[in-house]
């Protein structure tokens, strides 16, 4: 029975290894002092608890003590997604989008003004209409959360607090909205 178990936890091991899965592990920032400027306070309290985990760079409150200072702003919205045949609303799109800069403290631009844009639909009844707007919050902490995590892949790119001409790092735009279903 040992044995068995053994060789399931070793092919287990050798078929993670073989499509690719690793662990987040250590991240090694350029920068050691991040000074987060905007955003909403669970954005600043999530990216906060991830950069002091998962690496030696430390969040200082002030830009004066700070490498690097991330500016990041916020947005939320909603469209209507489908109607029934009698014009009422069906689904609604939700929109969230985490637009971003990173600066050196003295001004060098480390990463382009980007942004991040994330959608969720979700169905919706007038009879439920409490139900919804509890799943409609849920929703957009789940497309923080996701943007956050993002936004911390996307601040290991940078490798120098100067970077060199041509090796700077590219600013990234959404990509373009899905056209609207046919009615």
């Amino acid at each position: 029975m040992t044995r068995r178990s053994f060789l399931t936890l070793a092919c287990s091991a050798a078929l993670l290894s073989a499509c690719g899965f690793q662990l987040r592990g250590q991240q090694d920032y350029a920068f050691k002092r991040l000074a987060i400027s905007g955003g909403s306070g669970a954005v600043a309290a999530r990216l906060t608890r991830l950069v002091q985990g998962g690496s030696d760079t430390v969040i200082v409150t002030s830009p004066a003590n700070a490498d690097a200072i991330l500016s990041i702003s916020e947005g939320r919205g909603t469209a209507v997604l489908t109607l029934n045949s009698l014009g009422v609303v069906e689904e609604y799109a939700l929109n969230y989008s985490l637009n971003y800069t990173l600066r050196g403290a003295d001004g060098t631009l480390l990463i382009p003004p980007s942004s991040i844009a994330l959608n969720r639909a979700m169905t919706y009844s007038d009879q439920f209409s409490q139900a919804k707007s509890s799943e409609a919050d849920i929703l957009y902490a789940d497309m923080q959360n996701d943007a956050v995590d993002q936004l911390m892949r996307r601040l290991s790119v940078v490798k120098s607090l100067h970077p060199a001409p041509g090796q700077e790092v590219p600013g990234i735009s959404p990509r373009a909205p899905l056209p609207p279903p046919p009615l």
